[in-house]
């Protein structure tokens, strides 16, 4: 499998631009106030699909033969990667089919089903949708779009670092939530690329913390999965991700599902915007790591606002 590189990230760039705006970085002085230091927000809740997600669905399909057009989209999501395949494949009139845990979040199976694909709701965990997706692959020959082992996606969702540094170029820090790990392995090509000095720190739950236990242990490793943010809910680690992680991922942390339920109301209190819980976990480990960000100048990814209402309640009441 193709290792993908810093080019493949300005490649992406320029394949992604006539279809996706770049999103705002914002710096709120209550958000300054909370963490100590200059913090910068990547609004990814503010794509088409609300999430970072469909950088790299955009510049998969983009690039995708026409024997692959044909044969069809398949994936296996909780909702934001499913929503990546589900936009690339209407914008590029390619069929597309996402397979997703029964109980997935009824906003984004709505926008998939919107966007003209075909949902499949199978099993109680990502991971059996996950394996039910592959089998369904196996059977009908479609292309099946892995949610991280696609060299195409970590380049394509690299794209938001890069804009950061194109408008902050002096950030010293990034702070990027991390589920199967695409996003963060993208961010570690662009910013080592674009500043050296940087460090890129990843957060997961504690709940889910199978690229966590990868990482530290430098070999994919299963863990129980048990976290309510779905973004963040995997119970196994992925290779690709993994291989740029290993070698390139600065520093790792796990937070509570409850410190992330707090950032959920500091993004709405303190930066005026709704982040789901993957979104707000960036927040949450800029928390728990204020002390070491003391003087830095920090960028988070918001990479997603598409919380389920219910969800939303849930967490207020709290």
């Amino acid at each position: 499998m193709h290792l993908p590189t810093f080019s493949d990230v300005l490649l992406a760039s320029k394949q992604i631009r006539p279809y996706l705006h770049p999103t705002p970085l914002h710096s709120y002085p209550a958000v300054n106030e909370l963490i100590g230091t200059s913090v910068y927000i990547k609004h990814e809740n503010y794509q088409p699909v609300g999430a970072f997600k469909v950088r790299g669905g955009v510049n998969l399909v983009s690039q995708m033969s026409a024997e692959e057009r044909q044969r069809g989209l398949i994936a296996a999501s909780t909702g934001n990667h499913g929503q990546s395949v589900a936009f690339a494949g209407r914008l590029f009139g390619v069929p597309a089919r996402i397979v997703v845990p029964e109980g997935a979040n009824p906003g984004k199976v709505a926008a998939m089903q919107g966007m003209g694909a075909e949902v499949i709701a199978h099993g109680a965990k990502f991971d059996d949708a996950r394996l039910h997706c592959e089998a369904l692959a196996q059977e009908h020959g479609y292309r099946y779009v892995h949610s991280g082992d696609e060299p195409l996606l970590i380049a394509g969702v690299g794209t938001y670092t890069l804009e950061i540094y194109e408008e902050q170029p002096d950030i010293d820090v990034m702070i990027v939530p991390i589920g199967g790990g695409s996003g963060a392995a993208g961010a570690c090509l662009a910013a080592h690329a674009l500043r050296p000095g940087a460090r890129v720190i990843g957060v997961q739950s504690e709940m889910a913390p199978a690229a966590y236990e990868s990482w530290r242990s430098q070999q994919l490793t299963s863990a129980a999965n048990q976290t309510f943010a779905e973004g963040l809910a995997t119970a196994t680690a992925f290779a690709l991700p993994q291989a740029i992680l290993q070698r390139e991922l600065d520093d790792f942390v796990l937070v509570r599902d409850e410190e992330i339920k707090q950032a959920m109301i500091w993004m709405i209190e303190r930066a005026h915007t709704l982040a789901e819980s993957a979104g707000a976990a960036a927040l949450a480990a800029a928390y728990r790591l204020r002390e070491e960000l003391a003087g830095k100048r920090v960028a988070i990814v918001c990479s997603g606002g598409n919380v389920a209402l219910e969800q939303l309640r849930m967490v207020l009441a709290q």
